[in-house]
């Protein structure tokens, strides 16, 4: 099978097309044709191996130190089951189902992946095409993850930083499902977007700072990391919530921060979980959330795909879609 390979860690001139071996699946395991899946900005942090002094040696730890233990990336995905280990019995062969490989070494930039069928694996929403339903497995859970953390109540004020990213408008759908009032931060070019999503208010950071306007939320939600939590505590109500998805470096400030103040600090990685996986799937199917995506290349361009993503301006989502025949 094709799979996109990294050779080592670096820029996205590491990843090599490759013929590898199809996987097989075990006992417990399902066998996925991969019809797409997404480049993120954690595959490029990755690849890239872009992480904080004091996380180099945990991370090399984890991750392989001459490079990755796990040389193929991709941590999510939608396709069809071609065949299942003999004690599976949650699907069968021609299922459509979309999943996260975040627990499982990744994998999912390639034609095939195995899972195990009591992992996050679940039936594709039926009104999803598999560019759409490859999205919800890192973006929408980590809107959905963070927003939980913040205690996400109806009336609740929420601001969402990087509201026109993928996490940032999934969370912009999902906090408005929670019945929040919900204000992004985007770019002038994204106004539209985020208006299209339903959201309250949209602030321009090109003409305004969010931080230094007076306004004051339940909850800041930074889902691009491009804020710090000095900046943004006074423009938190008491009780609030201040969320970051890339906070990991400041993370000992942020406990501490949430110890001698009735205000708290949510940081680090997302946790899926299949019964989240199967929310997010009846959610998209009664029309209360959608994915947004931005561009979709083919395998064969995924390095041309970290590019892009590194630049920081995607609106919603970066797809891969491998070119089997199939039916959306």
């Amino acid at each position: 099978m094709k799979a996109i390979v990294a050779t080592k860690y670096g820029s996205p001139e590491v990843l090599q097309l490759k013929e590898i071996e199809k996987p097989k699946p075990k006992d417990n395991e399902i066998l996925i044709k991969v019809h797409a899946t997404t480049v993120n900005a954690g595959d490029c942090r990755i690849r890239s191996f872009t992480v904080p002094p004091m996380f180099w040696l945990p991370g090399r730890i984890a991750l392989g130190f001459r490079k990755p233990r796990n040389p193929i990336f991709g941590m999510e995905l939608a396709g069809e089951v071609e065949a299942i280990g003999k004690d599976v019995t949650l699907f069968k062969a021609g299922d459509q189902v979309f999943a996260s490989t975040f627990k499982v070494n990744f994998g999912a930039h390639a034609e095939y992946k195995c899972l195990p069928e009591n992992g996050a694996v679940v039936t594709k929403p039926n009104n999803m095409t598999y560019e759409e339903a490859a999205t919800l497995s890192v973006g929408a859970i980590t809107a959905l993850f963070f927003l939980k953390k913040g205690n996400i109540q109806p009336g609740k004020k929420v601001l969402i930083n990087g509201a026109s990213g993928s996490v940032g408008t999934f969370a912009v759908q999902l906090a408005k499902y929670f019945g929040a009032e919900v204000t992004g931060v985007c770019s002038t070019q994204n106004i539209e977007l985020l208006k299209s999503l339903a959201i309250d208010k949209v602030i321009d950071y090109t003409q305004e700072d969010f931080t230094k306007n007076g306004e004051t939320y339940d909850i800041i939600f930074d889902t691009v990391g491009k804020t710090s939590l000095s900046q943004c505590k006074s423009s938190l109500k008491n009780k609030g919530y201040y969320l970051n998805t890339v906070m990991a470096g400041s993370m000992i400030n942020g406990l501490l921060y949430s110890m001698t103040t009735d205000k708290k600090v949510v940081g680090g990685t997302a946790v899926t979980r299949k019964e989240d996986l199967v929310f997010l799937k009846e959610l998209t199917e009664s029309g209360q959330l959608k994915s947004v995506i931005d561009r979709c290349y083919p395998l064969e361009q995924t390095a041309e795909a970290h590019r892009y993503v590194e630049k920081g301006h995607k609106k919603g989502n970066v797809v891969i879609n491998l070119q089997h025949d199939k039916k959306a």
